[in-house]
């Protein structure tokens, strides 16, 4: 099973890769697009800004050899801007109504073929060799004197760009593979619990095949043995009958169980909340719990304490009353109280053996943020304490774990958890406390005792 959390880390982070690659890819796209826009819109910027320029400077004179038509003085016009353009690696070229070329700050004139392109043209002349050009008329009167093409070497475009690349590429590679790691490392935190809640129903699943294993496997050989004898006693079958029957009661509390604390943990528990006097709900339980501490030969009590409570906090009857569900608290109760008359049963204990319940009300300071003061809480306190076997130090953090047994050797000849018998009682305790907004703790030693304290807190009106 660990190769398919292995695997399914593996796809996790490998997903988490792949989004964010992609990701990378389209930001990186952008930039990249963003940047060489950029690039070119102000390389065509310039260009006009420089067509303006020569525009205005150009001599314009009559043409002797006919009235009236005006032509461009070349040499008058463009020598004067030659030397600031070489700076700026910008070259000239100047064309007469027909298209022929009649001056160029190109040492050798570029083939090209002439195209009237007012917003910029990228003209890739040879493999090397890429210029942006504008190509402008000039015209006098409605009449064409020229045209004014400038052009502008691309590498200003490229250098930048292909460095842009250069870092793009180096950069979303290292956060590619940093990614990676942390996609893992992620992947790993996350499929943790999963791991976790899966070993457990796992071992779950497993706990309870066993314990609906035994029980249908002794109804099934006194089924058997009914078919197979059916002229035999009629007390013996008499006793198959109640064996068959207390093992179908046994396995309708464990389904029961079972149920409880599968909708426990889905939170779909339907309680009915209603306001519960816990003093009267405790007086019930141990009536019913009475008759099995008679037969084990046990004192069971009930310690009521009177609080001591500043003015009137509360009304005499709402004391001991939280909100709750009745019959859950009922189960609470019932579960406790008989645990702790399940082991406690030693005969060689000078004391006698006894189970004592204990009913409190206590304050504890909090501050209130609201009004920037003290206000005082109020919690029950349940204490429901043995003097019987007690439990192992070790097993104290695993007892409210479901199907939890303590020592083998004593559950052979009766199982802790009672009444279910199959390790269940106390995870549905702390279920039915966790459910109330409480709390549970106990205290154990080795030959003296268990002692636990249910907390609630305190359903008082403000």
């Amino acid at each position: 099973m660990n190769l398919l959390f292995q695997s399914t880390r593996r796809r996790l982070a490998l997903w988490y890769t792949s989004v964010t690659a992609v990701l990378l890819l389209l930001f990186a796209i952008g930039v990249y697009c963003y940047v060489r826009t950029t690039l070119v819109d102000r390389i065509d910027d310039t260009l006009k800004h420089v067509v303006e320029v020569v525009d205005r400077s150009l001599v314009i004179q009559p043409l002797a050899e006919t009235k009236g038509r005006y032509g461009v003085n070349v040499d008058a016009s463009f020598n004067q801007n030659v030397n600031g353009l070489e700076d700026d690696h910008i070259d000239l070229e100047w064309f007469n109504p027909q298209q022929e070329l009649l001056w160029s700050t190109f040492e050798q004139p570029i083939d090209y073929p002439f195209h009237f392109h007012r917003s910029g043209e990228t003209v890739y002349l040879s493999r090397d060799r890429i210029v942006r050009q504008i190509v402008q008329k000039v015209e006098l009167e409605h009449r064409v004197l020229g045209y004014l093409r400038v052009s502008h070497p691309w590498f200003e475009v490229t250098k930048p760009i292909e460095q842009l690349t250069r870092d793009l590429i180096i950069g979303i590679s290292l956060m590619i593979l940093s990614v990676g790691g942390i996609g893992w490392f992620l992947s790993g935190i996350a499929i943790e619990p999963i791991q976790v809640s899966y070993s457990s129903l796992k071992q779950f699943t497993a706990d309870a095949s066993h314990e609906l294993r035994n029980p249908i496997a002794t109804i099934q050989t006194n089924v058997q043995m009914a078919l197979a004898y059916p002229e035999a006693e009629p007390q013996l079958q008499k006793r198959q009958l109640q064996i068959i029957e207390r093992l179908t009661q046994k396995l309708g509390r464990l389904v029961n169980d079972l149920l409880f604390l599968a909708r426990a943990d889905s939170g779909i528990v339907q309680q009915e909340w209603q306001p519960v006097p816990l003093d009267a709900l405790l007086i019930d339980v141990i009536e019913e719990q009475r008759i099995a501490a008679t037969q084990k030969d046990l004192f069971l009590s009930l310690h009521i304490v009177e609080p001591e409570l500043e003015g009137k906090d509360f009304k005499e009857e709402d004391i001991f009353t939280i909100q709750g569900d009745w019959d859950r608290l009922s189960r609470l109760f019932t579960n406790l109280i008989a645990n702790a008359i399940e082991h406690t049963d030693n005969p060689t204990k000078s004391e006698d053996a006894s189970v004592e319940i204990e009913l409190e009300i206590i304050k504890s300071i909090t501050k209130t943020i609201r009004v920037r003061e003290t206000s005082p809480q109020y919690e029950l306190q349940v204490t429901v304490k043995d003097n019987g076997d007690g439990i192992p130090e070790s097993a104290l953090p695993y007892i409210f774990d479901r199907f939890y047994r303590g020592d083998p050797s004593r559950t052979s000849q009766r199982e802790i958890n009672t009444p279910t018998g199959a390790g269940l009682g106390l995870a549905i305790v702390k279920a039915i406390v966790e459910s109330h907004q409480g709390q549970i703790s106990v205290e154990s030693t080795l030959g003296e005792g268990t002692t636990f304290k249910i907390l609630f807190p305190h359903s008082k009106e403000e």
